[in-house]
């Protein structure tokens, strides 16, 4: 599914992938509904995170 993107992803393909803006992606990160981890300023997301997240709002892992 995500297998065209590396397994760090940014904030921009973040948006992509989920076909989200900015603010919402930022708000998943800084509630912890998907996780991810800063070096210096950017943002760098796990792309396991996303996947995890995408199962469990699909309801096909609790």
């Amino acid at each position: 599914m995500l297998e065209q993107y590396q397994d760090i992803l940014t904030i921009e393909e973040l948006c992509e992938i989920l076909k989200i803006g900015r603010n919402r992606a930022y708000e998943l990160l800084d509630t912890g509904q998907i996780k991810g981890f800063r070096l210096g300023r950017p943002w760098k997301i796990p792309k396991l995170s996303v996947e995890h997240y995408l199962k469990k709002q699909a309801g096909i892992i609790l």
